[in-house]
C-alpha cells in the first residue's frame, strides 16, 4: 500500500511549495483581482451564451398552393378626407376588388392628425349605404322616382341619389358631370371637406396568395368593360397631397419574426405639392420559425423599393396621385429553427475561461516579478559604485 501511495505522489503534475518559500506582492494580488473579476464577467457571458438559443437559417421551395393572404395595414393621409379615399385591391389571377370597406376602418382626423370621431367600419363591399326617410304604413304613394338623365335602363330606371346617376353613367360609359345632376346638388358637404381632414385606413384584407397589388387612391372607383377606372371629379390630380405615413404594413400573421420589423413600419412620405404617386414594390419572402419549445410560428417577411412620380400635369402621364403597393411572392421561403446547445459545450467553455484566465495571469505576474528583480539590481549595482 505504501508503494502504491508513493508511485502516485510521483504522479502530482502540480508539486507544492512551503509557505516559508512563498513570494506574496503587491502586483501578484492586483493580478488576482482583475483575474477574478475578468473570470465573472466571462462567466456571465458564456452563461448568457448558453441559455440562448441558436438560430439556424434554412432555405426551401415554397410548395404550398392556393390558399389566401392576409394583408394588415394601417395608414394616415394628412390632408384628404375619408369621404374622398378608396381602397382596392387587385391580383394576377384576374380577381379585383373595388372599394373595399369589409374589415376595413376609416377614421376621420384634423390636419394636426387628432381624431375627429370614433373609427367606422362598413360591412358591405363595393357599396355605399343609403338612409331612407321611414314611410307611414297607411302610405299608399309610390316611392320617388328620380331621373337618371338619360342613362336608365329596364333593371334600374330610377336614379334617387347622386351615388345611382353616378352608376348609371358609368354602365353607359358617358362623361359624369356632377354639377348638372339634381341629386349632386345636396352631395356638397364631402367635397368641401376634402382638403380640409385628414384620414385614418386601417384594417385587414384577405386576397389570393398570389402577386398582386392594391392602392388607396382619391376619388371614386368602378370597372368598366373590365377596365379599372378612377373618377375625380369634380377635381384635377394635382389638387390633391397624398402625403401619408405607413404606421404598419404586414402580410399573414402579426408576429414579428424580424427583430428590425417590418420593413414599411413607422415610413412617412411627405411632400408638400400635390399630385404625386407613391409606388412601393414588394418582395414576400414566406418564414416558418420553429422554437425550441416546439410552438411554430409562420409569417412573411419583405423587402421593399419606393419610387415617386409627379401627375399633377395629366392624368395621361400614367398614373394618378395616391399610394400604390405592389407585391409579389418569392418561390422560396425561410425557416428559422432555435437549436438549444450542449452541456458538454457549456462545460467546456468554462473550463477554457478558468484556465486560459489563470494561465495569462500566472505569466503576466511572472514577468512584472522578474522585471522588478531585475530593476532591483541594476539600482543596486548602481548605489554601490
Amino acid at each position: 500500500m505504501k508503494y502504491w501511495s508513493e508511485a502516485l505522489r510521483r504522479l502530482d503534475a502540480y508539486p507544492k511549495t512551503l509557505e516559508d518559500f512563498r513570494i506574496q506582492t503587491l502586483s501578484g494580488g492586483a493580478i488576482t483581482l482583475l483575474s477574478g473579476v475578468l473570470m465573472v464577467f466571462l462567466f456571465a457571458s458564456e452563461i448568457r451564451e448558453y441559455l440562448t438559443p441558436r438560430v439556424q437559417e434554412e432555405l426551401f421551395v415554397d410548395t404550398s398552393k392556393g390558399g389566401k393572404l392576409k394583408i394588415n395595414l394601417d395608414v394616415v393621409f394628412n390632408s384628404v378626407s375619408c369621404d374622398f379615399l378608396v381602397l382596392d385591391a387587385m391580383d394576377v389571377s384576374g380577381e379585383s376588388h373595388v372599394d373595399i370597406v369589409h374589415n376595413i376602418y376609416k377614421r376621420r382626423l384634423s390636419l394636426e392628425g387628432s381624431p375627429m370621431e370614433e373609427p367606422r367600419r362598413e360591412t358591405e363591399v363595393g357599396q355605399k349605404k343609403t338612409t331612407h326617410a321611414p314611410s307611414p304604413k297607411n302610405e299608399t304613394s309610390t316611392p320617388p322616382c328620380g331621373s337618371c338623365y338619360g342613362a336608365e335602363t329596364p333593371g334600374s330606371p330610377c336614379c334617387n341619389s347622386c351615388g345611382e346617376v353616378k352608376e348609371a353613367y358609368r354602365r353607359k360609359g358617358w362623361t359624369i358631370v356632377a354639377a348638372k345632376f339634381e341629386q349632386c346638388e345636396m352631395d356638397t358637404e364631402g367635397i368641401e371637406r376634402v382638403y380640409k381632414e385628414g384620414c385614418q385606413i386601417y384594417g385587414s384584407l384577405l386576397v389570393n396568395r398570389v402577386g398582386g397589388s392594391f392602392h388607396i387612391v382619391p376619388g371614386k372607383s368602378f370597372t368598366l368593360n373590365h377596365l379599372h377606372i378612377h373618377d375625380l371629379q369634380p377635381f384635377s390630380s394635382g389638387e390633391f397631397n397624398t402625403s401619408h405615413r405607413i404606421r404598419h404594413l404586414s402580410f399573414g400573421s402579426k408576429t414579428a419574426l424580424d427583430p428590425g420589423g417590418n420593413a414599411l413600419d413607422a415610413v412617412s412620405a411627405l411632400s408638400p405639392k400635390g399630385g404625386l404617386m407613391y409606388q412601393y414594390y414588394l418582395k414576400i419572402v414566406p418564414t416558418t420559425y420553429s422554437r425550441s419549445d416546439g410552438g411554430t410560428f409562420t409569417g412573411n417577411q419583405y423587402s421593399v423599393t419606393r419610387l415617386e412620380k409627379d401627375v399633377s400635369s395629366s392624368l395621361d402621364s400614367g398614373g394618378m396621385p395616391g399610394v400604390f403597393f405592389n407585391y409579389e411572392l418569392a418561390p422560396l421561403m425561410v425557416k428559422y429553427s432555435e437549436k438549444e446547445k450542449s452541456f458538454g459545450h457549456f462545460a467546456t467553455g468554462l473550463c477554457a475561461i478558468i484556465g486560459g484566465v489563470f494561465t495569462l495571469a500566472s505569466a503576466f505576474d511572472k514577468f512584472i516579478y522578474s522585471s522588478s528583480k531585475i530593476l532591483e539590481e541594476k539600482f543596486g549595482l548602481g548605489k554601490a559604485t
